[in-house]
């Protein structure tokens, strides 16, 4: 059965910059520049544990401000269920495991989805959720096994988890929730598993057999706070005070950096994205994993020998380009931006457009739902 992805035109707010690669600074586009762009997408604490509150200085009416606005948001996800977050239309894409991978990458591009529900026919159950991750797993596992690549064509989606063994990597996701439940436990979940996206799975009452219902991401779901929580508007802390982010250890890439090498990187950091940078440091692009689709989606592996600025060459012309923002930005515009725009990641950037960080989705969701977790009693 079907699943909509919205679409919605990027615009540029005040105090967060869309980046628009067809005109930089005078110069016209190069091939590959056209667009900017989704952060370091898991966290970085022990399951279960909240950021901790050090009561440094006195609390400031900002102070008060923001962990109003963070209550504000935290009640508004505890009062409303996962299925809330769904459009009022909408459709789903779900493959049966017994699919050949290469017959699933057309559909996911007719589309315009990057994921889909697996549904195993033989027990009838849910079996988990195809992301961009298992192809680029596929390409890894046929790039240290070049005698595999003849049998490619035959290989299945109920095979994955043989190429996830023999790589070394994660399992396929399988964390899904009832789309009754609290929206708040949705995004509890998708943190302590470093999900970026969850299935709604429901029990039919009759059969008492799995159904799958659609997918909420990480987008949907702060797109849902930003248009339905005017308290956003109270977190005015700029990021440079909120340790929003990652700013060390970036993997970073230039446009002549070879595709697989980008590839590489994205598997063994297990993130989504690279930025890409000239000579003197400024961000020109994003290489992002969902950008491996388009090289493999004719069902062959040739165009992985590409360079980075040849592949982003092949994106299409409605690729929504990258969002980047300051570290002076606040939290406020941020939500004001996902409001607006289909955004994925923010690149952080000085005045003279160098990289300082990278903000994901998930970065904002685990603020929002950890900070001064424990404290949100205190007396306003």
């Amino acid at each position: 059965m079907p699943g909509q992805v919205e679409q919605e035109q990027s615009k540029k707010p005040t105090g967060v910059a869309g980046i628009d690669t067809s005109e930089k600074m005078g110069h016209p586009a190069v091939p590959g520049h056209e667009g900017f762009v989704q952060p370091s997408s898991y966290l970085r604490r022990p399951r279960g544990l909240s950021r901790p509150i050090i009561p440094a200085k006195p609390e400031t009416a900002i102070d008060r401000e923001q962990r109003r606005g963070l209550q504000r948001i935290r009640d508004f996800l505890k009062i409303r269920t996962s299925y809330d977050v769904l459009p009022l239309s909408f459709r789903l894409i779900m493959f049966d495991t017994t699919l050949l991978v290469k017959k699933s990458l057309p559909i996911l591009i007719q589309n315009g989805i990057v994921s889909a529900p697996l549904w195993d026919s033989s027990t009838s159950s849910f079996a988990g959720l195809l992301t961009t991750s298992d192809y680029i797993n596929v390409i890894q596992y046929y790039w240290q096994n070049p005698e595999a690549m003849s049998r490619i064509d035959q290989f299945r989606l109920n095979s994955l988890r043989d190429i996830e063994k023999a790589i070394g990597v994660a399992p396929l996701e399988t964390v899904s929730i009832d789309p009754q439940r609290p929206l708040y436990e949705a995004c509890r979940r998708m943190l302590e598993s470093r999900a970026r996206r969850m299935p709604l799975v429901a029990i039919d009452d009759e059969t008492n057999r799995a159904m799958v219902l659609n997918v909420v991401t990480q987008y949907r779901i702060l797109k849902f706070v930003a248009v339905n929580v005017s308290e956003t508007q109270f977190l005015r802390k700029p990021l440079k005070h909120l340790n929003l982010g990652t700013y060390s250890n970036l993997e970073v890439a230039k446009m002549d950096t070879p595709v697989m090498e980008v590839i590489h990187r994205l598997v063994n950091c297990n993130i989504s994205s690279v930025p890409i940078l000239n000579s003197d440091g400024v961000v020109i692009n994003v290489f992002e994993a969902v950008d491996v689709i388009t090289l493999i989606k004719g069902g062959t592996y040739d165009e992985l020998s590409l360079s980075v600025g040849e592949a982003l060459s092949k994106r299409s012309d409605d690729f929504p380009g990258i969002y980047t923002c300051s570290i002076e930005d606040r939290l406020d515009t941020i939500f004001d931006t996902l409001r607006k725009s289909r955004v994925h990641r923010f690149v952080v950037i000085d005045e003279d457009n160098r990289l300082v960080g990278v903000l994901g989705l998930s970065d904002i969701l685990e603020y929002i739902l950890l900070e001064g977790e424990g404290d949100d009693t205190k007396a306003e």
